[in-house]
């Protein structure tokens, strides 16, 4: 009897002990202040434990994270849902984070990456980072398989740029119904950009689902993980950026009360317009819209009902989007970009169309130059579609392409970037478009004026 009694004795003491050394150190961490804060990485402000006060640890660095250990497993007033995420960027996510509380703010910039569009993919990032004086936070889509190569690449740039950006890489996902049509709707994942506002791949798993009814059949929708996102610039892979990614952004402070989206139009000259010409569904306006460039209110996307000629009632985004495919699945050739031109030809109230050197793309000056904002102002924004950046169909856009790809971050942009630029558009005199690259390098010569000033 004594054996079990001693045994018993032994057992709470034990629990006793560790109960204790467990409160204590629990009461250490909150109770800990900037002095002791300072031995500490201080990694990206996030939200922290009630009570604490002066500068706090990082929730997701302020407990050692182990296998036995994970994250998972800390105290949930350390680490919440988003610690894995915002703990792999570390110092980067720090000065963004300062930014905002400042009040400076940052741009959103989304975009759709698969196959062979690493390359091109990290160019426009690069293009971004490189002019913008505000932070920038990327939302990137991309098939598994690429994954790795987005962040060590991203990872591999130097803490200086990393510090005024952060990205998310995201899987791409479809609607169960139909995912071979919208996979593969005119350019691969291309379509992904349409769910942006009413779904997004899940980060951790691609289970989490939300079903609505469609006529009598359920359309599986991702659960939604840009919901905590207002607004988003979706831009194209091959988009450039030749200044800087908030001057775009400022024109959301242009939009009504209605309007929702904002896009150029897809050609400036009805004569060479395709859709005026060739297109077998409703679109929107004189020429059509083009959508590698576009500003989305993503809370009035969610909100707003549509009207739309599938039924007499009208649709959430949410709704709208499966039966527009079946019904005009076998009208369309530019995929995603026709759907969106269907939905705003019936709600033309819901779009702000910006001019042509926001997107300014080969059709602008191929046939002579026919963007008249861009022949007074510059080019603001590249597009280089129809694989102009790889081929020599179209060389002064190739070379701006090279230009920023080839520059290294922490050279003179002058001299590295500049210079060689204006020395290659020499060459392309012979082309209809490079007969006109001056309007190239018109606004970037401003831009990186003013970055070399700033810094």
């Amino acid at each position: 009897m004594r054996c079990y009694l001693r045994a018993f004795l032994l057992c709470a003491g034990v629990a006793f002990v560790s109960v204790t050394a467990e409160d204590s150190r629990r009461r250490g961490i909150s109770e800990l202040t900037v002095s002791d804060a300072g031995r500490h990485d201080a990694g990206t402000v996030v939200r922290k434990s009630p009570g604490l006060t002066g500068r706090k640890l990082d929730r997701c660095k302020s407990q050692p994270v182990s296998y036995w250990n994970p994250y998972w497993r800390l105290p949930t007033d350390v680490c919440g849902l988003n610690c894995f995420l915002e703990s792999s960027f570390g110092d980067d996510n720090k000065a963004v984070y300062e930014a905002e509380k400042q009040g400076e703010g940052s741009s959103h910039v989304a975009v759709v990456a698969c196959g062979p569009r690493l390359d091109e993919t990290l160019t426009m990032l690069k293009s971004a980072v490189l002019f913008s004086k505000k932070p920038v936070k990327f939302y990137i889509f991309a098939e598994d398989e690429l994954h790795s190569s987005f962040r060590d690449a991203l990872h591999s740039w130097p803490r200086s740029v990393r510090a005024r950006f952060n990205f998310t890489i995201y899987s791409i996902i479809f609607p169960t119904e139909n995912e071979n049509d919208w996979r593969k709707l005119f350019k691969p994942c291309a379509s992904q950009r349409l769910f942006l506002p009413v779904c997004s791949s899940n980060i951790f798993s691609n289970q989490t689902s939300t079903k609505i009814m469609l006529k009598n059949k359920f359309a599986i929708f991702p659960k939604l993980i840009l919901k905590e996102v207002d607004s988003l610039l979706y831009v194209d892979t091959d988009i450039l950026f030749l200044q800087p990614v908030e001057d775009i952004w400022a024109l959301f402070t242009e939009f009504n009360a209605s309007q929702l989206a904002a896009v150029a139009p897809e050609h400036e000259e009805p004569r060479i317009g395709w859709y005026n010409r060739f297109a077998r569904h409703p679109y929107y306006g004189q020429t059509g819209i083009n959508s590698g460039v576009m500003l989305m209110n993503m809370t009035r996307l969610r909100e707003t009902f549509f009207k739309n000629d599938i039924t007499a009632v009208t649709l959430k985004w949410s709704e709208i989007l499966i039966p527009l495919l079946h019904k005009y699945k076998l009208n369309i050739t530019w995929g995603d970009q026709d759907l969106l031109n269907i939905i705003f030809y019936h709600n033309p109230e819901s779009l702000y169309v910006f001019p042509c050197q926001w997107n300014y793309r080969p059709d602008h000056c191929v046939y002579g130059s026919n963007c008249k904002l861009a022949e007074k102002e510059g080019v603001f924004i590249l597009h280089g579609n129809r694989g102009v950046y790889h081929n020599e169909k179209q060389p002064a856009f190739r070379a701006v392409y090279e230009a920023i790809k080839q520059y290294s971050f922490g050279d003179n942009m002058e001299t590295s970037l500049l210079q060689p630029l204006e020395a290659s558009l020499q060459t392309t005199t012979h082309s209809y478009c490079g007969r006109v690259s001056h309007l190239f390098t018109k606004k970037l010569k401003q831009s990186i004026k003013s970055v070399i000033q700033g810094r």
